[in-house]
């Protein structure tokens, strides 16, 4: 059963790649309308074909639209791809898959971009469009770019991951532009009056680092009275989705990959979620732990997970 949710009792969700996405749908299920903020990691946005690209913005804007591709978890349903064939043919770029719809959305951003309005002021108008009952937030306005260190040199990231589909070793990460991100009052705002906040099955350092640099947001996280629990990413031993399993082994973490992620978190949690197969670690863990399924294949248990996370969060309030 689905926790009871004071109306509009205000959620907060730190969100990037097709598991957060996913998560934050299965939230926006369980929540009235209104009541969830998405905060969107913008570290891995770039420039192709002349244009501003947010992947992690436009999945979560998708995901919780439900014109998600299912199959993917990102790019548009029922999706065309003229315009990526005749680039290719003409001897352009096609590594980065661009399909017909979504690169109307792209063209409109880059339009708006352009004539001065921010990112948050466009989100904003792409989600109403979407009839999306959420409220989706860039991390911040100014460009934050992440930078991946491997053993190949630096990588922008979308080099490393899509055209090189995490291949080479990785070392570490930078947030170029990070030092001068300026806080949105609409993300402060969200942090300070939410009743939960809750860390989406992200990659911690690709999706959720990004967010926690832009300056003065990891400390509102830290200072909020609202219980902070993270989902892992994790499931027994290895990443759902993406290579968060494989980075953490690279740098050392060979074993007992969740206390990883706790401790990666470390000064922010309340509590922390992890998957059924990974019971074992349950006893490592030192936090108020939750043990059950964290593998969503479908809505209904998107939104299972969802109510479960929420009435594990709701808890931590009274103990």
């Amino acid at each position: 059963m689905a926790p009871t949710t004071d109306n509009l009792s205000p959620v907060v969700a730190l969100a990037g790649g097709v598991g957060g996405a996913k998560f934050a749908a299965g939230l926006q299920e369980t929540l009235p309308p209104g009541a969830l903020t998405v905060i969107v990691n913008t570290g891995d946005d770039f420039q192709h074909w002349g244009l501003t690209i947010c992947p992690d913005i436009d999945t979560v804007l998708y995901g919780l639209a439900n014109v998600n591709n299912p199959e993917t978890g990102w790019g548009r349903a029922n999706e065309t791809w003229d315009v990526l064939t005749e680039t290719e043919r003409l001897g352009g770029e096609a590594w980065f898959r661009l399909g017909d719809k979504d690169l109307a959305l792209h063209l409109l951003r880059n339009n708006w971009l352009k004539s001065g309005a921010t990112l948050t002021e466009i989100t904003d108008r792409l989600r109403l469009t979407l009839d999306i009952p959420s409220r989706i937030l860039p991390m911040c306005n100014q460009p934050v770019r992440t930078l991946v260190h491997t053993d190949e040199g630096d990588l922008p990231f979308q080099d490393y991951f899509v055209r090189r589909r995490c291949e080479p070793t990785f070392h570490g990460l930078t947030f170029v532009g990070a030092d001068n991100a300026v806080l949105a009052p609409e993300v402060a705002e969200s942090l300070q009056t939410a009743a939960q906040i809750i860390i989406c099955p992200s990659n911690p350092y690709l999706s959720v680092d990004p967010i926690l640099s832009v300056p003065g947001l990891s400390d509102l996280v830290r200072a909020s009275a609202a219980p902070v629990v993270a989902v892992s990413p994790i499931v027994g031993g290895r990443a759902v989705k993406g290579p968060v399993a494989k980075m953490m082994r690279e740098m050392g973490h060979l074993e007992h990959l969740p206390l990883t992620v706790v401790e990666h978190y470390a000064g922010l949690l309340d509590g922390f979620v992890i998957d059924q197969q990974d019971r074992a670690d349950a006893s490592r863990l030192p936090l108020p732990t939750l043990t059950t399924d964290t593998i969503m294949t479908d809505l209904p248990s998107k939104r299972r997970l969802a109510a479960e996370v929420l009435q594990f969060s709701r808890s931590l309030m009274y103990s």
